[in-house]
């Protein structure tokens, strides 16, 4: 389970729409307890995937990750998941998804329109790594 408030949530979809036709990404913040996840903070990253491919493909890179997870411990939080779009295309994690996510972490894909957000999903990659399972989302 993971706690996202509709601000956050709104967040998201802004950055959405604002980088369409292209996925938008970012990092959620907050905390690991009993086995649920608390979003604190949402935290835009800027698509550094190639101009050609950022239709369909983000790339947070692996220092932002790096500064994030230190500003987090500063902080005293926690990565707990990741968001993306999917311009044009339905929020189901693609196959390229499923591959590269770990378990544990939150994904959060976000499907735009014609710079609209129709639909979400949130989801958990097995402990298999084999698929996403969703997840129940507490507003």
């Amino acid at each position: 389970m993971i706690e996202i408030n509709s601000n956050q949530l709104e967040q998201i979809k802004e950055h959405a729409q604002r980088d369409y036709p292209y996925e938008c990404c970012g990092i959620l913040l907050g905390k690991f307890k009993d086995g649920e996840k608390t979003v604190t903070q949402v935290l835009e990253i800027s698509n550094e995937k190639e101009e050609e491919n950022r239709h369909n493909r983000y790339l947070i890179p692996s220092k932002k990750i790096l500064e994030t997870e230190l500003y987090a411990i500063k902080n005293g939080l926690d990565i707990v998941g990741f968001y993306h779009s999917h311009p044009d295309h339905s929020a189901t994690p693609s196959a390229f998804d499923v591959e590269h996510a770990l378990p544990v972490y939150s994904y959060l894909i976000v499907s735009v329109y014609d710079r609209k957000v129709v639909d979400f999903t949130v989801s958990v990659l097995s402990n298999d790594r084999e698929k996403f399972e969703k997840e129940i989302v507490k507003g």
